[in-house]
């Protein structure tokens, strides 16, 4: 039997909009009467969830549609969104970089894209990259779900 796929609403409060907020992610069923769920998309702006991650969603009257409510267990991903500051840079040659030391990422638009780093990864190398095009001018990046293991790296 093929994994059901859903869409799942996220509600929170966006530092980077200064507003409330809501982002829709893929989420593969788990058990649908438990409310259980692997998220399957990289957060673009959710806070504190990653890739993998087991969540509890329930449907909510009010959305009319399935809604986020917590975390039940962590993948132990981390997710880092980047943004380009170099006009001249091309955003997919900078994911293709993370591509290469095993990261996956989405791009929400030129000049925005999210990294996926998989808990088996160390993040230093993850990490080393980032800081030295920080320090280039070419982006800037933060840390939204950062893992406890990678958070020690």
């Amino acid at each position: 039997m093929a994994e059901e796929e859903v869409k799942v609403l996220f509600q929170f409060y966006s530092n980077v909009l200064d507003q409330e907020t809501v982002e829709t992610m893929w989420a593969v069923t788990i058990d649908k009467e438990k409310g259980l769920y692997k998220l399957d998309s990289i957060p673009f702006y959710a806070p504190s969830v990653a890739a993998d991650d087991i969540i509890y969603a329930e449907f909510d009257e009010d959305q009319e549609r399935l809604t986020y409510r917590y975390t039940v267990e962590s993948s132990g991903n981390s997710t880092v969104q980047v943004v380009i500051l170099d006009s001249a840079t091309e955003t997919n040659d900078i994911r293709s970089l993370f591509d290469a030391l095993g990261c996956s990422s989405e791009k929400a638009h030129e000049g925005y894209f999210v990294i996926d780093v998989p808990f088996a990864l160390n993040y230093t190398s993850v990490q080393n990259k980032l800081t030295e095009l920080q320090e280039s001018g070419i982006l800037d990046y933060a840390e939204p779900c950062l893992s406890e293991k990678h958070s020690i790296s």
